[in-house]
């Protein structure tokens, strides 16, 4: 049976181990003295989630991978220390409240909602430098590096421990409004379309509430209205891209299990598969090694050499992780990375990222549903229509297509059903703000419209509206099967 713990899943791993590797997208600070000082006090702080929740999501994610749930996961591709405020966080979680009601309402499955959210501060960059007015500058690498104006780009040790600060008061505040009741399905309008002006997506949506009001009034008369509180809130996980490596080593715990729950104990006995291999880890009194910073912690397309030290270092960790998929990536290697970070072949265990571009989708996912398949893994397979559709306007402006977005969506739906196989979930960048990112959508933005509202500081988002109108597509693309 797989189960938890490095005795049996990683071998000859320590937290520090991937030094000993090749490594992609490393940082240079100019001094060690700073840095070392940082790093001790990111080994004394308090962890920001806890294994529970990083075991009780590996849970659902198992589920997901066995095409019984569906995983939400957004956010914004950079987040910024500025966005550490209470409106900017609320927003994010009503947007990604309401994407996950019409999916439920849509897949008639539970959604699993992970967030860009508290921690997503660093980002990989084509080049460490930039031309600036003549000259070579540090390119602007996310708030735990340094910063976007020209005067703060030289990386700055003392933003790790920065970073760390902001993400704990975001997830506090995050815990505190879901315990408040911001998602109690007993009060879905209180979920505000907000900047949405589309009519007709605002008809879909209220149409979807009143269902969910209707029937939870029919509950409350027949006085079947016993599980109110599993209405009351939901399990909202962070996310970020697991880069600065040093950071993630600081916040690695080598910490207790606890007993496995009922849940646990069901799931495991009704999906161990032929192999012998278990669908969820065993939680026997051991000790495992918990990457603390986030629940779910993903290797880029950039980071995700076999050999590298990115992959070396994922591979030791308990918390569900993905791996991002790309145009480059051969079906045999695939396998060898799973393999190779996922040993045991937990189901769930491992999500990956297929992010092609809508011209290359129908090209390579096939081939890699079945290189899977025939491997014995059993993964969360999870569509990213965002970072193979990014371009730029004859300004030089960064933008995607809405169209493309979801023309990337609509054919991996479709080949993974021709595949027999289950798209088990999407992967967004994304914000609740009314932001004139990415052209088109209901909208009809257009490049000219691009100047109107662009604040993201790296990628282009989509807006709450486009959001939406993406969640009615995969919600319906299940409904009307």
């Amino acid at each position: 049976m797989g189960s938890l713990g490095q005795r049996d899943s990683a071998p000859n791993w320590t937290p520090s181990s991937w030094k000993a590797r090749p490594i992609k997208q490393d940082v240079n600070y100019e001094e060690a003295t700073a840095v070392q000082k940082s790093l001790e006090k990111l080994n004394r702080v308090p962890p920001i989630v806890t294994p529970t929740e990083i075991l009780k999501l590996r849970e659902s994610l198992c589920e997901v991978a066995l095409g019984n749930a569906f995983l939400l996961q957004g956010g914004d591709c950079a987040e910024l220390f500025e966005y550490c405020e209470a409106d900017a966080i609320e927003s994010k979680i009503k947007l990604l409240l309401q994407m996950s009601l019409i999916l439920i309402w849509g897949m008639n499955l539970p959604v699993v909602r992970v967030a860009r959210i508290a921690g997503q501060f660093a980002k990989p960059r084509s080049s460490p430098m930039e031309n600036h007015d003549g000259r070579q500058i540090h390119s602007f690498r996310g708030d735990i590096l340094n910063g976007y104006s020209v005067d703060e780009r030289t990386p700055d040790p003392t933003r790790l421990v920065s970073a760390y600060m902001h993400s704990a008061a975001t997830l506090n505040f995050i815990r505190g409004a879901l315990s408040s009741g911001i998602a109690d399905l007993h009060n879905p309008l209180d979920w505000e379309l907000g900047h949405v002006k589309d009519q007709a997506i605002k008809a879909k949506y209220e149409r979807i509430v009143e269902s969910i009001t209707e029937s939870l009034r029919f509950m409350r008369t027949v006085g079947a209205d016993s599980t109110a509180s599993a209405l009351e809130t939901v399990d909202l996980y962070t996310s970020h891209e697991a880069l600065l490596l040093d950071y993630e080593q600081s916040l690695t715990r080598r910490l207790q299990f606890h007993p496995q729950t009922k849940s646990q104990s069901k799931i495991e006995t009704q999906h161990t598969q032929p192999n012998g291999h278990s669908a969820v880890p065993r939680h026997d009194d051991l000790k495992g090694w918990f990457n603390t910073s986030a629940h779910f912690l993903w290797i880029g397309d950039r980071t995700r050499q076999l050999d590298g030290a990115h992959i070396e270092y994922i591979r030791g960790i308990e918390n569900p992780i993905g791996i991002k998929v790309g145009p480059t990536l051969q079906a045999a290697e695939l396998v060898a990375l799973l393999d190779a970070v996922n040993p045991t072949k937990s189901i769930g265990k491992v999500t990956l990222i297929t992010r092609y571009g809508e011209k290359h989708v129908d090209l390579l996912l096939p081939g890699h549903i079945q290189a899977v398949r025939d491997s014995g893994h059993t993964v969360v397979w999870q569509c990213d229509p965002m970072h193979g559709n990014t371009l730029s306007t004859p300004s030089g402006i960064k933008t995607r297509h809405f169209s493309s977005i979801l023309d990337e969506v609509r054919s991996a739906l479709r080949i993974h059903k021709e595949q027999g196989s289950f798209l088990g979930g999407v992967h967004l960048e994304l914000t609740g703000e009314a932001v004139t990112e990415c052209v088109g959508g209901s909208e009809g933005l257009t490049e000219d419209d691009l100047n109107l509202n662009y604040t993201t500081y790296c990628d282009p988002r989509l807006n709450e509206k486009q959001a939406l109108e993406l969640a009615f597509l995969v919600a319906g693309h299940y409904r009307d099967r």
